[in-house]
């Protein structure tokens, strides 16, 4: 079954208060796109990666694949206005005989192939799967500064990427929204939307997404730890 990744890292990722964009700042020494593309890559049922950047970063982004040996990258698109409009172009760059399609932001680089592969899996038993971990603290709903009220913790997951579906239902559902001017949450969001169901994967809460200064402090540390025991 060909599969393949649209990772998008096409954001300006304004929150971390850079000069760099967020995807490009270093991560142990290479930047952390190419962190999250060399583990993207290492996952043995991906078989092609399709990177959506900003159209004034395709040059940059060329130099990057050659400098680290990137592999399984089969095209680099340029992004649009949002997210949603992003990862439409990147479904634009699939091939025609792909199943099944995961997409990922490319400023999570320490999801795991055990991870990547588990969503896959599900995805390819259910039809759509996203990845994802039980919230931990209390969540309350609040309106205009006052708790409405306290949400049961049990039945809530904080959604991580990659999310993983079929082909064909992740473009209709991008189409559909498109026609019908809807926006979702993320890609998983749009599917529902569109009436198919989505499974959850259990991930690990060390899959952050870098965001802020803090973050990129955690990742540093995580992926030092995770190299470290790698070694071991």
């Amino acid at each position: 079954m060909q599969t393949e990744v649209i990772v998008v890292a096409a954001g300006s990722g304004t929150r971390m208060g850079s000069a760099m964009k967020k995807q490009y700042l270093p991560l142990d020494g290479a930047p952390i796109l190419v962190r999250t593309l060399q583990t993207l890559a290492a996952c043995p049922t991906v078989h092609r990666i399709v990177l959506v950047v900003a159209s004034e970063d395709v040059p940059y982004i060329t130099e990057l694949i050659e400098a680290y040996y990137l592999s399984k990258i089969g095209d680099v698109v340029a992004g649009g206005r949002e997210r949603q409009d992003s990862v439409r172009n990147g479904i634009a760059a699939l091939l025609h005989d792909t199943e099944f399609v995961a997409v990922h932001d490319a400023a999570r680089p320490l999801v795991t192939p055990e991870e990547v592969e588990a969503v896959l899996t599900a995805a390819k038993m259910f039809g759509a799967a996203t990845l994802g971990v039980k919230v931990k603290d209390t969540i309350k709903r609040v309106d205009q500064g006052q708790v409405r009220e306290t949400l049961q913790r049990s039945d809530l997951w904080a959604v991580h990427t990659p999310q993983a579906f079929r082909c064909e239902w992740l473009a209709e559902a991008h189409m559909r929204a498109w026609e019908a001017g809807y926006t979702g949450t993320d890609d998983a969001s749009l599917v529902e939307w569109a009436g198919y169901p989505v499974s959850m994967v259990e991930g690990l809460y060390s899959n952050l997404k870098v965001t802020t200064p803090e973050d990129l402090v955690i990742a540093e540390a995580l992926w030092r730890a995770r190299k470290e025991i790698d070694i071991q």
